[in-house]
């Protein structure tokens, strides 16, 4: 009886705590007792109510602002990050109220479905998931010196560090075992784990690939419904029963385990709703915002028959590569931690606890990567300037099995523009493009590995 007794008020604890969470500013006691109310059509007594003020109040939960006659009652929150069980992220109060939601017993909790309104009630520009202390400060923390350079020169100055971490992070999250140096190993060696099983090789891979095609894709001023699915086609390579369901919007039901969430089963929802993510995302002002929004909602939607949050966090990198920042790599985050912020969001649209999840993760990428970047050299400006006409040259010189001569790659550069004055320094970088061609690089050329070889091949027997 006792054991029942304690589960009633600690539900009780968490739906107040739920309550007061939504006031920032403050909510009066009445004020409690009615939304209480509300909710559960039956009032809570007065005294009940009080003593369980007092509780949250002395668990810091909860903090009591004025006089006992205008006393209101504000998420503990406003006094930054409490402390946490080990193993986890720092929490709010309000993400640690979301946490014990979504920990109750799986027979407490009430069947939801997906609710297209709370998309469509985001108002880009008006609507934040992000408060913005927060964002200022994620700006502050994520600024990098390329703020003013062409869209995802940071990206690229990094790109073998951010190749690794996001590919080895993000995986780990979906029960990956490969370490990080047997990622390190993999990509950029081409040497498999040993003991490792295939699907956890290909799911690494896989990530190579869409991160590749994230950080070319950064010079794009929207972010489009094309890329989305293409992010997701990479990742999902090879991975699904059926292949053509790769880079497919889903048509069928699907279920996720451990929660009360039922995502929604009609095609044509299922369809309207990513329009409305991409175009939520291109119109959102700041690059923080739009990031964390996707890794609310595509989830949340789970638009694909799986792969569902691996894509949410490799686009939730798009705005922060294309905008210079600091990418979010998802490197030490607690994976229970992870699921249970997800968890929030899918049971009771709640985003705290992810946001908490979200706001760490960032914090501790920006401090690895201010070191990398401490670490390069400065880019060359020439290859920074005509990075398209370079990408393109390589392309074309293979495509037509020509052999890499100094004097064709001028005249290449010529035909699109390159500055009579740059021309023999573009064909010296065009060169040793070429020459340095391999099966990691291939993709950012838009040619296949197998394409390289022939062509390689091709021109040492005419030489």
């Amino acid at each position: 009886m006792a054991r029942v007794e304690k589960a009633l008020i600690d539900k009780q604890l968490d739906e107040i705590a739920v309550i007061i969470g939504k006031h920032p500013d403050g909510i009066s006691r009445a004020d409690v007792a009615e939304a209480y109310a509300a909710k559960h059509k039956s009032a809570i007594a007065p005294r009940t109510l009080r003593r369980r003020l007092e509780e949250l109040t002395v668990a810091e939960r909860v903090a009591p602002v004025g006089d006992a006659s205008r006393r209101v009652y504000r998420p503990a929150a406003a006094a930054g990050p409490t402390a946490s069980e080990e193993g986890y992220v720092p929490l709010t109060s309000a993400g640690i109220s979301v946490r014990a939601l979504v920990r109750r017993p799986m027979m407490e909790k009430t069947p939801v479905g997906y609710d297209p309104d709370w998309l469509f009630a985001y108002e880009p520009g008006k609507t934040w998931y992000l408060p913005v202390q927060t964002r200022r400060r994620l700006h502050e923390v994520g600024r990098t010196p390329d703020a003013d350079r062409p869209a995802g020169t940071f990206a690229r100055e990094i790109f073998s560090r951010l190749l690794i971490d996001l590919a080895w992070a993000s995986s780990r999250l979906e029960g990956n075992t490969y370490t990080r140096l047997d990622t390190q190993n993999l990509l950029e060696f081409g040497q498999r784990a040993e003991g490792k099983d295939a699907e956890e090789t290909q799911m690494i891979l896989n990530h190579k690939a869409a991160i590749e095609l994230l950080v070319d894709d950064a010079e794009h001023g929207v972010f489009q419904r094309a890329l989305l699915l293409t992010v997701h086609a990479a990742l999902a390579e090879n991975l699904l029963a059926d292949a053509a369901d790769e880079g497919r919007l889903r048509e069928r039901p699907v279920s996720i385990t451990g929660t009360s969430y039922t995502p929604t089963a009609i095609p044509q929802v299922i369809r309207e709703c990513v329009d409305r993510i991409v175009l939520s995302v291109s119109a959102i002002p700041d690059p923080f915002e739009a990031a964390f929004f996707m890794m609310v909602h595509i989830p949340y939607l789970q638009p694909f028959v799986d792969i569902n949050k691996r894509t949410s966090r490799l686009a939730a990198n798009w705005p922060l590569i294309r905008e210079n920042l600091c990418p979010l790599s998802f490197v030490e985050v607690p994976e229970r931690a992870y699921v249970e912020g997800t968890l929030g969001v899918y049971e009771h649209h709640r985003v705290e606890l992810l946001r908490d999840v979200f706001v760490w993760a960032y914090e501790r990428s920006c401090a690895q990567y201010r070191v990398v970047r401490g670490s390069i050299a400065q880019p060359d400006p020439l290859r920074l300037r005509y990075r398209a006409e370079l990408r393109a040259v390589v392309h074309d010189t293979v495509k037509a099995g020509e052999a890499p001569g100094v004097g064709t790659l001028r005249e290449r550069g010529a035909a699109l523009g390159v500055n009579a004055d740059d021309l023999d320094g573009f064909a010296e970088r065009a060169l040793a493009q070429l020459l340095n061609l391999n099966d990691g690089s291939a993709a950012r050329y838009q040619l296949r590995p197998s394409e390289c070889v022939s062509w390689k091949a091709s021109f040492r027997r005419d030489a």
